[in-house]
């Protein structure tokens, strides 16, 4: 009798183990690895970000700028994108050619915008010319010759050991969209955009990419924002939230407040576009989980300084 009792009680609880082990491996299964961009954002301390590459010392928005970022250490490399007459994605942050390209030069036009365009020839221009120019008499090297960079090829760069965070400037969600699922990128990039409709059709044909919503808006519900109207408040975080985003992307008008709630959402604050560790170090007391510059080297000495045994008597630098 006893043995089979011991039996009985074995085959229950081996069916019960059974079924301990398959519910644990279905959370597993659902839960599944962690994404490289949950990864970085999670981590315990502020991102450095490199806006348009690191373009203090090479034109933005081109692989030489985005080569540069990574060299310095920036956590993610930030790019523009527009969709070109053909519908190919070039790298350019102006929707005319004007500033950073030979265009006007090269084709005798004024105010050409990039929709007017096929892929091919915006990419055939010169995007380094320009830079040249404006810093003649330094010691930096010559951009002269450099092209416009479809976002595939600057993804293929950047990618290669870093992370982009991609700036919608126009056109729709689903052909971006394609292109990351063609490489293989979704949530191995971040996508940011101040058109917000933009960012809410991304999230419903992607649920899992991790979003900026880029503010503030320059109106809401059809009204024009007073200054006041622009600082990141619980009600901002709260539609940032409802359009699918995780990430507010905002100017130096945040709260220590905001920040705050936004954190308790499960949401991160990121700031742009900060070039002085004054402002950088004001927005780090706020709480900011990232900063977006142009020079990402003084942000990692910024950081450096916050944590050094004389980090008080420096905070002013």
């Amino acid at each position: 009798m006893l043995t089979a009792l011991n039996n009985t009680w074995r085959r229950r609880s081996l069916v019960a183990f059974g079924v301990l082990l398959t519910a644990t491996n279905s959370v597993v299964k659902s839960a599944g690895p962690i994404s490289p961009v949950e990864t970085l954002i999670n981590l315990s301390r502020p991102l450095v970000i490199g806006h348009r590459g690191y373009n203090q010392i090479a034109p933005e928005n081109t692989l030489p700028s985005f080569k540069l970022a990574k060299m310095a250490g920036a956590d993610m490399v930030e790019l523009d994108y527009y969709n070109a007459k053909d519908g190919k994605l070039v790298c350019i942050h102006d929707e005319v050619l004007d500033r950073t390209t030979d265009a006007v030069a090269r084709w005798g036009e004024q105010g050409t915008h990039i929709k007017d365009k096929t892929g091919d020839a915006l990419c055939s221009l010169d995007a380094g010319k320009w830079f040249d120019e404006k810093n003649a008499g330094s010691h930096l090297p010559s951009y002269a010759g450099t092209h416009l960079p479809m976002l595939a090829e600057s993804l293929d760069l950047i990618q290669d050991g870093n992370m982009t965070l991609i700036h919608h400037k126009e056109g729709d969600a689903a052909t971006c969209l394609k292109l990351l699922r063609e490489k293989n990128l979704v949530n191995k990039v971040v996508v940011q955009s101040f058109d917000w409709s933009y960012l809410k059709d991304f999230h419903q044909l992607e649920p899992d990419q991790v979003l900026g919503a880029l503010g503030p808006l320059w109106g809401r519900n059809g009204k024009q924002l007073t200054n006041a109207e622009k600082i990141l408040d619980q009600s901002w975080v709260d539609e940032v939230k409802s359009i699918g985003a995780r990430v507010a992307v905002w100017n130096n008008q945040i709260t220590r407040e905001a920040v705050d709630y936004a954190h308790k959402q499960g949401m991160k604050v990121w700031v742009y576009t900060i070039n002085d560790s004054a402002m950088a170090n004001k927005m780090l007391d706020l709480g900011a989980d990232g900063i977006i510059t142009d020079n990402t080297s003084i942000l990692w000495r910024t950081l450096a300084i916050r944590h050094s045994p004389t980090a008080n008597s420096h905070r002013k630098e």
